[in-house]
């Protein structure tokens, strides 16, 4: 027998045999928000490769110990190493969040924790207790709160830019309208954060795709939904408990999934007492609040699925220590529809159309307010309504994707404040006020934005051209006295252009121009003779003003190492029309109480400049640490004043150690806030001192399915106040932040 054929007889076998015993496995890839197949991924697996199919699937042999490296001119490039790659072959899907979100100038808080390179904060379940958006923001150095209340209500401003100026909605659509004058109940404080999988921190005027947000754009992005092979039933219970205020917080969720059905019903609530501030002194803060809602996901086909959700937020005898009322009742339902569907025809390959609805009922008074004398009593009730619908279809053009749709949103208000006086000579006399006039306005928008990525650099152009029509149904006298013409439409055109660079493999520089403009808000508008502001003049809206422009480029540097990432953003903002609000001696107050009558106007022009820097470093012995450091100078140029309501230098930085292979989790976080002395003495802002403080926490997994965390907020015990914070009503005295506050909390899943 000839040797030479007989081993070669074997070696044939051999590697007949080998292919036989090698693991011949599919694995289908979805995206991450919509679940819908990712056709088009070019992968190489060893000696492997291939390309997606239009049902997301690839098909190949496991073979241990190697990498699959994946590539898609959406989702980017990343590798999987053969632990993961097994883990999701067992399962059969593999989630990949498509990367057009990285062209921004960006921030991602991961509510859930999870591990990914775009998160510039992860945040832990707890922030699934949290009863208001925006406390889930303020962790991040960027951010601060306008706060009436101790421990409710709070309104998110970011580089200066507030209210309307900032762009707030649900999956890129849903948002809903406070009812309450004075924002008791901004549109943060309406997104329930246990069904939060991240939020995205769009900066500047450049998405354009989700409205025109003037200084920024806030996406509450909510839990994927989850399809699985066989019947799967899963949850988590998360409790609370703050010794400062005596606060419990409690939240939890129940599903069951398949391979067709995802439905889920989830719940929080939180309520507390009132708290001490540094000093000892009581802050009133009393509160409580309940989410409700389910979510219902069915897959149609490979191609289609629908999401429907709704929610029921819930709020009770919530204190409001800067306000003339506190809340007394706050009902808010929020429903949405979803539909996606993968096409892959042409250049088309996707499609996606959301309708929403947000309706809120609020009543406030100040019936248990300690009032020395008790002038009247003072009662209001208010609606809004909040509806529309966004379409987007997604088309594929070589090394870029183009996003076209149109969206239209349509908001009102209505309501009526009750003044019953019980001294004086009206005493036994009831006046009604009309709040908002039933006010409403539409916006129909169109948009578009073309990203590109051909490796040596990446480009988005994105504009939207928008249709405001705004008027009252109900117009009151006084009103009418000053704003005879109440109707008003506007087109608001938004052009957005960014390019970033890769220096070299560590290196990334962007840069990003927008000019942008909107409409003025329904307070803007319409409201009629109400205190909204932070002194205690009376505001009188104003039908005619002209839209407000920002002009704005960002320049972006990020260097990333394999242990270490710095991200640096520097602005400039030059604003043109600027909305806002003077005193008119002409205009006669209503109440005896007001300082007198505000006005809002135009101002010609005004500018903002600042930056946010982010550190991120891995160190040794199991630690890492994170650096914020964030800055806002703004300038009002036609008064020569500073702009009002400006946050000031903020510095925050976080020690982090995972010991017993990641069961304990210590921190320390330490803050500095320095003084703001640009103030705008005409608005009636006064100076904030600076202030440090020091939080620490352990977290420990007591079992797979359960963790136990226990710290300390605020452990040096400081008296101090955000500037933001509002004066205690009838006094010049800051709402002071909680004092030293012990907490515990405990999260259970399954």
């Amino acid at each position: 027998m000839n040797i030479k054929k007989y081993w070669v007889s074997i070696y044939l076998l051999l590697i007949t045999l080998s292919a036989f015993t090698q693991t011949r496995s599919e694995l289908i890839l979805l995206d991450q928000d919509s679940n819908l197949p990712i056709p088009g991924v070019t992968y190489q697996y060893g000696d492997q490769s291939g390309i997606s199919d239009n049902d997301g699937k690839i098909i190949f042999n496991l073979n241990a110990n190697v990498p699959m490296k994946c590539s898609h001119v959406t989702y980017g490039t990343w590798e999987l190493d053969f632990q993961a790659l097994s883990k999701a072959t067992e399962k059969g899907v593999f989630y990949r969040k498509d990367q057009q979100i990285n062209l921004y100038p960006v921030t991602v808080i991961a509510v859930k924790g999870q591990q990914s390179k775009d998160s510039k904060i992860n945040l832990d379940y707890q922030d699934h207790m949290a009863h208001d958006g925006a406390a889930v923001l303020n962790q991040s150095a960027g951010f601060n709160s306008i706060r009436k209340s101790g421990s409710y209500g709070y309104d998110p401003v970011f580089r200066g830019f507030k209210y309307d100026q900032i762009n707030v909605v649900l999956n890129g659509a849903q948002s809903a309208t406070a009812a309450c004058p004075n924002r008791m109940d901004p549109p943060t404080s309406q997104m329930a954060p246990n069904m939060m999988d991240r939020i995205e921190i769009l900066k500047g005027p450049y998405a354009l795709r989700y409205g025109a947000g003037v200084g920024a754009t806030i996406n509450f992005i909510p839990t994927a939904l989850r399809f699985t092979s066989t019947n799967d039933l899963y949850g988590r219970v998360s409790s609370a408990y703050e010794g400062n205020g005596n606060i419990f917080r409690n939240e939890a969720q129940v599903g069951l999934s398949n391979q067709k059905l995802d439905f889920s019903i989830f719940g929080s609530w939180s309520q507390g007492d009132d708290y001490t501030d540094g000093d000892g002194n009581t802050v009133q803060s009393d509160f409580s609040r309940g989410s409700f809602g389910t979510n219902l996901g069915v897959k149609i086909s490979t191609k289609q699925q629908l999401r429907l959700s709704a929610v029921y937020n819930r709020a009770r005898d919530a204190d409001f220590v800067a306000l003339p009322m506190d809340l007394r009742d706050d009902d808010t339902w929020m429903f949405n529809a979803r539909h996606d569907v993968s096409i892959n025809r042409g250049n088309l390959t996707s499609w996606n159309t959301t309708f929403f609805g947000s309706f809120v009922d609020h009543k406030m008074d100040n019936l248990l307010k300690n009032l020395d004398p008790r002038m009247m009593n003072a009662y209001t009730d208010a609606t809004t309504f909040n509806y529309g619908g966004r379409t987007e279809g997604v088309w594929k053009y070589g090394n870029g994707s183009l996003f076209a749709g149109a969206d239209f949103r349509n908001e009102g208000a209505e309501g009526t404040r009750t003044r019953e006086m019980l001294m004086g000579p009206m005493a036994g006399m009831t006046f009604f006020d009309n709040v908002w006039q039933d006010g409403h306005i539409s916006k129909t928008g169109l948009f578009g934005e073309y990203q590109m990525n051909n490796g040596s650099y990446q480009m988005v152009i994105s504009g939207r051209i928008e249709y405001n029509q705004a008027n009252v149904a109900d117009p009151s006298s006084e009103f009418s006295a000053v704003h005879a013409e109440t109707e008003n439409v506007q087109i608001n055109p938004g052009l957005s252009l960014g390019v970033s660079k890769p220096i070299n493999n560590r290196l990334k520089v962007g840069l990003w121009l927008g000019r942008v403009q909107r409409s003025g808000s329904l307070t803007e508008r319409y409201i009629n003779f109400f205190p909204v502001g932070q002194d205690p003049y009376e505001v009188v809206g104003n039908p005619d003003l002209k839209p407000e422009v920002n002009n704005q480029f960002d320049l972006t540097l990020a260097w990333n190492t394999e242990n270490s990432a710095i991200n640096i953003d520097g602005f400039v903002s030059y604003l043109q029309d600027y909305i806002t609000s003077r005193i008119d001696p002409t205009l006669v107050k209503r109440l005896p109480t007001s300082a007198g009558v505000r006005n809002m106007i135009n101002i010609d022009n005004a500018y903002k400049t600042g930056f946010e820097i982010t550190w991120t470093q891995k160190l040794p012995a199991n630690l890492q640490h994170r650096m914020g450091l964030a800055y806002t100078y703004a300038q009002d140029l036609s008064r020569d004043e500073p702009l009002p309501e400006v946050a000031p230098l903020d510095f925050r930085y976080t020690l982090k150690g995972s010991y017993l292979d990641g069961k304990l989790i210590p921190s320390a976080t330490f803050r500095q806030v320095l003084k703001q002395d640009r103030i705008s003495v005409e608005y009636g802002e006064t100076v904030s001192p600076a202030f440090s403080l020091l939080d620490v926490e352990v977290g420990y997994k007591v079992f797979d399915f359960a963790q136990l965390n226990i710290g300390v907020n605020n452990l040096l015990d400081q008296t101090y106040y955000e500037h933001l914070s509002r004066s205690v009503r009838g006094t010049t005295d800051a709402i002071n932040a909680p004092g030293r506050n012990i907490y515990t909390s405990l999260n259970l899943t399954f």
